[in-house]
């Protein structure tokens, strides 16, 4: 009897969904999904760095609503989170982006649509969601060019560059595991047919790193994306930033936005977790853009703790994956509300009657 009550009750915390979706994934797609690169040292550094910041609340200022509302880029949003961009998200469930999207439009919060998607952009955009585009940059100018139109055509908010992928990094699982796509899941915004090497195995090959090594370009400099600044009329926002020279440097070339992130532990291991490197960034661009944070988030105390160190918001990747993997769309829906309400609690207890009043909040421990 108490097995079936803990498998009918709903899940409560990220970590639930995080231990169903285990259970119901292939292990190969869990390890693609929840591993990191080399020793994984800085996948664990996320969540110790974040666990390390504590928050001062304020007493006495208690307001009977908390507004979670927000404004990212100059757009209104239901609260201070995006869906960060994943790849492939047809491996976990059917509903893929689709779903994920459309759960992101039901909560009022951006989704981030990733180029490694497994539905095309078109599809995606019309979901429901405010949709931002995850560009990859691609070898072939060309081919850039041309999936930049697509993104403008279909209505896109955002074009956030990722910048920290000049190659994939090495990540152990995947290689122990010889991880390929199956035939059924594509990279739907490519060219038919550049995705064969993602579906070709090998002993001790990760035919995902293969089919990005050969696709993506490795010498990626500041002058691609200030020409993507001239050429695209769209807000952009640089992902993948932890030095604060480079925070810097993107605010020169026209940035709207950084995301603080060193790719959730999955790019160069032994970086430092992206919490610790916020308030560097921060420092550095003062009030010239806006700094989102990336990696690690896993709840709404950790967004609290990121909008008290300064952030104006989150990207929230994993949890939405596990909670796809559970249930679906309405997986996601019900992630995204129960963000909300860990949220709402959290500005309470600390005082707070809106994420900006969190701005005034000490924080120790976030170095």
């Amino acid at each position: 009897m108490p097995e079936r009550v803990r498998a009918e009750t709903p899940p409560v915390s990220f970590d639930d969904y995080a231990g169903r979706a285990r259970a119901v994934l292939a292990p190969d797609v869990w390890d693609y999904v929840a591993g990191g690169s080399a020793a994984e040292v800085t996948l664990a550094a996320n969540r110790t760095a974040l666990d390390r910041v504590a928050v001062l609340p304020r007493v006495l200022r208690a307001s009977h609503t908390v507004d979670l509302g927000t404004r990212l880029l100059g757009r209104p949003y239901a609260m201070p989170v995006g869906v960060a961009p994943m790849a492939y998200q047809r491996l976990v469930h059917p509903d893929g982006e689709l779903g994920l999207a459309a759960a992101a439009g039901a909560a009022g919060v951006p989704y981030l649509a990733s180029t490694l998607s497994s539905t095309p952009i078109e599809q995606v955009a019309g979901a429901g969601a405010e949709v931002w585009f995850q560009l990859y940059w691609l070898r072939e100018r060309a081919l850039v060019r041309d999936l930049l139109d697509r993104v403008v055509a279909a209505g896109c908010r955002a074009l956030v560059v990722t910048v920290d992928v000049p190659v994939l990094g090495r990540r152990p699982r995947d290689l122990r595991n010889a991880f390929q796509l199956p035939p059924d899941v594509v990279a739907a915004n490519l060219p038919q047919g550049r995705d064969a090497l993602a579906h070709s195995g090998a002993p001790g090959v990760s035919a995902i790193a293969a089919h990005t090594d050969a696709s993506f370009e490795s010498a990626l400099r500041w002058t691609d994306l200030a020409w993507l600044r001239e050429h695209v009329d769209l807000p952009l926002v640089v992902k993948g930033v932890l030095d604060p020279r480079d925070a810097i440097e993107a605010v020169r070339v026209g940035a709207d936005a950084v995301v603080v992130s060193n790719h959730g532990g999955r790019q160069l291991d032994g970086v430092p977790a992206s919490v610790t490197m916020l308030p560097e960034v921060l420092a550095a661009v003062g009030d010239r853009c806006q700094v989102l944070l990336d990696s690690g988030i896993r709840g709404g105390t950790d967004v609290l703790r990121a909008l008290a160190l300064g952030a104006a918001g989150v990207l929230v990747g994993r949890p939405m994956l596990w909670a796809l993997a559970v249930g679906g769309q309405q997986g996601a829906r019900d992630a995204l509300v129960l963000l909300a309400a860990e949220l709402r609690d959290a500005l309470t207890l600390a005082g707070c009657a809106d994420p900006a009043a969190a701005a005034d909040l000490r924080t120790l421990g976030a170095g």
